[in-house]
């Protein structure tokens, strides 16, 4: 078989040139417009990558205050610290104030059980607290005295201040 020749007949010389032109300009637009959508795509694309990184970072900013924040809550709802104030003793007439010193450090060390304890079970347990300085009795200068529990704050640092009453 043999293909027919066109080059006599220029009506389908002008069909096909017709077609190939045709499919030359419907490919460059298919082109421009793709090429403009998926221009457009990018742009979005881009946006919403810078929009996600700043949203990160200021997620992982707020994450690492929260962290802190509940670091520093955590630190403050733990008893660290005891601390014994004994007023008043000069109305017995006791001039010497280190062994009102010696007194207070041996009550800080009968509460050190309470150093690093939750605040909230230390403060359920303040009638324990209560019973124990109390009870107590202490000499100084051949004198039997016992204490009295002015206030007591609850906080980090658990603040005691006490009287002195003279024993029966």
């Amino acid at each position: 078989m043999r293909v027919p020749t066109l080059h006599r007949k220029p009506v389908w010389q002008r069909f096909f040139a017709g077609v190939v032109i045709g499919g030359c300009i419907s490919w460059m637009i298919f082109l421009f417009m793709y090429g403009t959508l998926q221009e457009k795509q990018s742009i979005v694309i881009k946006r919403q990558n810078s929009i996600i990184k700043d949203l990160r970072d200021e997620k992982k900013i707020w994450q690492d205050e929260w962290d802190k924040l509940t670091k520093k809550n955590a630190e403050m709802l733990i008893v660290q610290n005891v601390s014994v104030k004994i007023n008043r003793y000069e109305k017995y007439g006791i001039k010497d104030s280190h062994s009102i010193f010696e007194k207070e450090e041996e009550i800080k060390e009968d509460l050190r059980s309470l150093i690093a304890k939750d605040i909230s079970e230390v403060y359920q347990n303040k009638d324990l607290i209560f019973k124990t300085i109390e009870n107590k009795t202490l000499k100084i200068n051949n004198r039997r005295y016992k204490l009295v529990i002015k206030d007591i704050l609850f906080y980090s640092t658990i603040n005691i201040y006490l009287e002195l009453k003279l024993a029966d």
